[in-house]
């Protein structure tokens, strides 16, 4: 924690040596004691003290300097830090002008020179007024601040990266927030230069990708080692199972994931039918517990990392990085679990991220107090994001294509719906069309059976309508159905996609040593324990497969 500032600020050297040197003695321990020679420069220093977060406790300044008395300095200074107590240093002339700056620059006290001795004169005075300014201190957040715009994808972007990587950050909008164009004054930056994020240090980024905060906040994004035991592709509830298994368990073993440890279960607002949470949890909280547990014993998480292609040599595999750095080991567990199914409407594109997101979007869920919420899907996924967007907007308005939700949705869920009064379920509706310019503003809505079109004024839409996998890049080595989900096991035998005299393992893949685990293989279940169960079991075939090399 950085401590909190005293400055002073006087422009003949000696009285600044003098006074910096009797603060030193007796703050020292508790804050940091700044000088500066002039006004000018001390308020420089106050513009790069709040990009840093850094509080002032007590300003203590000289009356008598030329271009900006101390005065006119406390005026301004007073501004940036309205709670630091202000003090006035003064010859006996100018006892006067320091009665009225009690009036005009909200003066707290004022010390007339000389202060000797300072255990007599100084200390006393100042130690009543830093005990006044603790006595009223309102904790400051410390941590990592994003200034944007509600509506731009970049800023929704950042806000959801550093969320589901458990970094603690303050979004400040620039439409609403007026300490945020205060900011971007004090960095030298305009609103063409959003989304910004500044950091604890002073520093700060313009439309940063994911990659460029990782690296500056400190995550891993290179693994320490060319060769492991065990590579595990994606860092959903399987992916951490399996880290978590496979190195309590001896196996050197680093995950690599693209996004953020949790994958999409780490975005659900609340998971009520994990077994031994009877209260439940969110998906950030399995996801962050998980990691804690994998770090333990020891697995290197590289995040966000992306694999872009597996090479095998002999009893290697290697997978490519996409900075083109790779990794070598035995055994590979692809667990990259799926990504939500996109609306296919023509223009919805352009407000991703400005009034369409897909999935929970919990940090979007603010934003939407008062507001009427429209939420499309009705499995599980939707039901939970619209328990807790409820207790925000003023209405939800579930949006489901069949004709009840029972079909797809877990019977406690249903049963909270309609327990929630401002929520409301329009079955047989699809959305057709959404319009707006910059951002969402209306969306379409049709009735399956009577045919019926109505356009709604809408700012969010959150869409749940299932999940596809990317697997893609596995073309060529990896089988899979014609969905693009990875087959194993007996699967591979009725698809004739196995060559080996020996059985493919219960999670194996058509290639020897290769496993997939969760929602990215074909025949999953596609719930969180199903996820975590495979990931946890696929631990032992790969401990059998490299038995046999």
């Amino acid at each position: 924690m950085n401590k909190p500032v005293i400055l002073t600020v006087d422009d003949d050297p000696a009285v600044l040596q003098a006074i910096a040197r009797d603060l030193r003695d007796h703050f020292g321990e508790q804050f940091r004691i700044m000088r500066a020679d002039s006004g000018q420069v001390a308020l420089e220093m106050l513009h790069k003290l709040v990009l840093r977060n850094i509080q002032v406790v007590l300003f203590l300044v000289d009356q008598r300097m030329p271009i900006m008395t101390g005065v006119d300095f406390l005026e301004q200074a007073s501004q940036i830090f309205p709670e630091a107590k202000r003090v006035l240093l003064t010859a006996y002339a100018d006892t006067e002008a320091a009665i009225k700056a009690i009036n005009i620059a909200k003066l707290d006290y004022y010390l007339l020179k000389p202060w000797d001795p300072p255990q007599e004169k100084l200390y006393p005075i100042l130690d009543d007024l830093v005990a006044d300014w603790r006595a009223h201190l309102q904790s400051e957040f410390e941590g990592i601040r994003v200034i944007g715009t509600r509506w731009s994808t970049d800023s929704h972007r950042l806000k959801d990266f550093l969320a589901r990587n458990q970094i603690p950050y303050r979004w400040l909008d620039i439409e609403r927030d007026s300490e945020a164009e205060k900011l971007l004054v004090y960095a030298e930056l305009d609103s063409s230069n959003l989304p910004v994020v500044l950091f604890p240090d002073g520093s700060h980024q313009i439309k940063p990708e994911n990659l460029e905060i990782a690296t500056k906040i400190g995550l891993q994004t290179q693994a320490h080692q060319p060769f492991y035991d065990l590579i595990i592709i994606g860092g959903g509830p399987g992916g951490l199972a399996a880290a978590v298994y496979g190195a309590s368990e001896g196996l050197r073993t680093v995950m690599i994931e693209r996004e953020a440890p949790g994958g999409q279960a780490g975005t659900s607002s609340r998971i009520e039918n994990y077994l031994g949470f009877p209260v439940g949890l969110s998906g950030g909280d399995l996801a962050r517990r998980a990691v804690t547990q994998a770090k333990r014993f020891g697995v290197e998480i590289l995040t966000p990392q992306q694999a872009t292609r597996i090479r095998l040599e002999n009893d290697y595999r290697i997978v490519t990085l996409l900075d083109g750095s790779e990794l070598t080991s035995h055994g590979v567990i692809l667990a990259m679990g799926v990504s939500w199914r996109r609306l296919d409407l023509p223009g919805i594109e352009r407000f991703t991220g400005a009034g369409v997101y897909y999935g929970a979007a919990q940090t979007e869920a603010i934003a939407c107090t008062g507001e009427t919420v429209y939420i499309v899907g009705g499995a599980n996924s939707a039901g939970q994001a619209a328990m807790y967007f409820s207790r925000f907007a003023s209405q939800v308005m579930m949006l489901v294509r069949a004709d009840s939700l029972t079909k797809s949705m877990s019977q406690y869920l249903i049963e909270q719906i309609q327990a929630t009064d401002n929520i409301q379920v329009w079955t047989e509706t699809s959305v057709v069309e959404v319009k707006g310019d910059q951002q969402l503003t209306e969306i379409v809505l049709q009735n399956s059976q009577t045919g019926e079109l109505r356009t709604l004024p809408a700012k969010s839409l959150f869409i749940f309508i299932g999940a596809v996998p990317e697997t893609d890049w596995l073309d060529g080595l990896i089988a899979r159905d014609e969905k693009g989900f990875i087959l194993t096991g007996p699967a591979l035998s009725r698809a004739k996609a196995w060559n080996l005299a020996r059985e493919p393992f219960l999670l194996e893949t058509n290639v020897p040593g290769i496993f997939a685990v969760g929602d990215v293989r074909h025949g999953s279940v596609k719930r969180v324990a199903s996820g975590v169960g495979e990931g946890s079991i696929c631990v032992q075939f790969v401990h059998q497969y490299l038995s046999n090399l």
